[in-house]
């Protein structure tokens, strides 16, 4: 490997929206993300809509409600 091309590998904590915290090893350092592993939908169990700058009532002015037949 060359030397001297490779980023600091530190120590650092990331911080979820929901508040949970924890420690990796990375480039970066600290981080502060939206969804971890604790409130994601897919390891947690539980369904949570997350609207990011107003999808989900865009998709709705733009196709309405539909009603089932």
């Amino acid at each position: 490997m060359k030397e001297k091309i490779h980023p600091e590998y530190k120590l650092g904590t990331v911080r979820c929206a929901c508040g949970n915290t924890f420690k990796v090893y990375s480039a970066i350092g600290d981080q502060r993300i939206d969804i971890c592993n604790v409130c994601h939908p897919f390891f947690s169990g539980k369904q949570k809509l997350v609207d990011t700058a107003g999808r989900i009532e865009k998709f709705e002015r733009k196709y309405g409600k539909r009603q089932a037949k």
